[in-house]
């Protein structure tokens, strides 16, 4: 699912998540997946506002207040209107939100969240983005390791990571270990790079990658912070780039940029087994009598 956001408005941007898998599951998908914190919007004026840095600047904070009171409480409101969606046309759901932790003492970190419905209606995996990224921890926690694992949705192993999570090997390796058949890949707008390592990911893993983008204009960031200068309002500053790439890093559709978009395509799993014939790297190419692994599990606050 590629499509823009309204930015810093959760009931909106909810509202058009809605009306978009109801459109998708009318085309008989089964799984439908949206881009990187969806619900409201990636907070991209962190890249493209002069002033987002500035120590104790008022309108930054502001902002950062608006992104506070639109971010998404799990369970609350928003992921029960999620679930119903999901159960009412039976079909998985993976979607990206800004979360806000509020049932612990305090005012409650912000996070970058990957949430995961099935068929049901039951959210059955919830995982917070490791590692903020450069200007992402102005805004965002790290997360744990909590939801670095695979559901199981229609049948198929899902799991999914967050932008840059995908050039921390061990996570990878990881993830592949979890029997992952589909990956579900979020980013802002999956440019060249994302592109590069969605690709590189379903090859490695042996796995279908959705590598999903959003779409959002210069004009969407908030009015309260400057804009740069060269840039026309309409100027594009995420362009999409969703893909569905196959198990040896073929494309199965997209990439597409610069409009919003439902992409599409039937995968074959059977596929999986015929290219781990040459490279599984959690089994003939695994040698697990030269290298040990194991996650460390910690207590989600």
């Amino acid at each position: 699912m590629q499509a823009a956001p309204v930015l810093g408005n959760l009931p909106a941007s909810l509202s058009k998540a809605l009306d978009l898998i109801e459109q998708a599951a009318q085309a008989d998908a089964e799984l439908i997946c949206f881009g990187e914190t969806f619900l409201p919007g990636y907070p991209a004026w962190l890249d493209h506002c002069p002033e987002a840095a500035l120590w104790n600047n008022p309108a930054v904070k502001e902002v950062y207040a608006d992104l506070r009171a639109n971010s998404v409480v799990v369970p609350g409101p928003e992921t029960e209107a999620l679930g119903e969606a999901a159960s009412k046309r039976a079909i998985g759901l993976v979607i990206g939100v800004n979360e806000r932790v509020k049932d612990l003492p305090g005012h409650g970190t912000l996070y970058n969240t990957l949430l995961f419905f099935d068929p049901q209606g039951q959210l059955v995996n919830h995982h917070r983005k490791l590692m903020p990224t450069y200007s992402e921890r102005m805004v965002w926690g790290q997360g744990d390791a909590s939801g670095l694992r695979s559901a199981r949705l229609h049948g198929a192993n899902v799991g999914g990571l967050i932008c840059w999570e995908h050039w921390m090997p061990l996570t990878r390796q990881h993830m592949h270990n979890t029997g992952e058949q589909i990956h579900v890949a979020v980013w802002p707008t999956v440019h060249e790079m994302h592109q590069v390592a969605s690709r590189h990911y379903a090859f490695e893993g042996r796995c279908f990658v959705l590598a999903a983008g959003q779409i959002m204009r210069l004009s969407a960031l908030p009015a309260r912070l400057s804009r740069p200068e060269h840039l026309a309002s309409d100027t594009l500053i995420e362009r999409g780039g969703s893909a569905i790439i196959a198990p040896d890093g073929r494309y199965l559709a997209g990439p597409v940029f610069d409009e919003e978009t439902i992409l599409h395509a039937s995968l074959d799993l059977t596929e999986i087994d015929r290219e781990c014939m040459t490279l599984d790297v959690t089994g003939h190419y695994s040698r697990p009598d030269v290298f040990q692994f194991n996650i460390v599990q910690s207590k989600r606050g």
